[in-house]
């Protein structure tokens, strides 16, 4: 089914039969979550379900929710900014992603608006949620707008700061080394959306510093950058 049929499907439910209907076709458990309905259950999940899906045990469930608190924030509902933030430092590493692609749902439609965002997240204290920010905006189809593909690379900049300062005896954290993996990609995508200001940071980095020297090799190995890099020095 694709995400329109799904959406029509949810339509046309009870909402006490929504649940178990997304839990029955959610594709769990197995490799891959259903992200196409997770896409459907965005659009169309009214606003009290999608708040009680948040709270959900159930991680799909989870997801299904946090995905809808992005098209709640584009109706005009501010107030979900707090929920959706305390979502992308939810333990369970599903449920994160879930609010990294609410966040990108918010930028195809209202990119000032997520870049608001991405500046509050990569400003926070949590590093899930700072690796929540520069997941959200290092999304290869919003850097078509130059603002946030310029916002992308100050948020991996911020974020790759905020790493930096993080004290030795804390980095093998499970929550920092999250955010260490997503540096080792994020800064890739940022540089191919904004080259001219891109590589110029990404060469900057500290690689006397180990973990910030494993995020630059991390994303000299990926192809996007192929051709890229080959100036800079190491």
């Amino acid at each position: 089914m694709n995400r329109a049929d799904y959406a029509d499907a949810l339509r046309a439910l009870p909402a006490d039969g929504v649940a178990s209907y997304l839990v029955a076709h959610s594709g769990l458990p197995g490799p891959r979550a259903n992200l196409t309905l997770l896409d459907a259950a965005g659009d169309v999940l009214s606003r009290d379900l999608a708040l009680d899906l948040c709270g959900e045990v159930e991680e799909y469930l989870a997801c299904c929710g946090t995905v809808a608190l992005g098209r709640l924030l584009l109706e005009g509902d501010q107030s979900q900014v707090a929920r959706l933030t305390a979502l992308a430092a939810d333990e369970r590493w599903r449920v994160r992603e879930a609010a990294a692609i609410a966040a990108q749902r918010i930028g195809d439609r209202d990119p000032v608006l997520l870049r608001d965002l991405v500046a509050q997240w990569t400003a926070d204290p949590n590093p899930l949620v700072v690796r929540a920010g520069v997941a959200a905006i290092c999304e290869p189809r919003l850097l078509a707008v130059p603002e946030t593909a310029a916002a992308a690379i100050d948020a991996c900049q911020v974020a790759t700061d905020h790493l930096a300062r993080t004290p030795s005896e804390h980095r093998r954290s499970p929550a920092v080394r999250t955010l260490r993996q997503g540096l080792g990609y994020c800064w890739s995508v940022a540089i191919v959306g904004d080259p001219d200001a891109g590589l110029p940071a990404f060469a900057a980095l500290d690689v006397t510093d180990p973990d910030l020297a494993w995020v630059v090799r991390e994303n000299r190995k990926k192809k996007r950058l192929a051709g890229l890099v080959d100036a800079l020095p190491g």
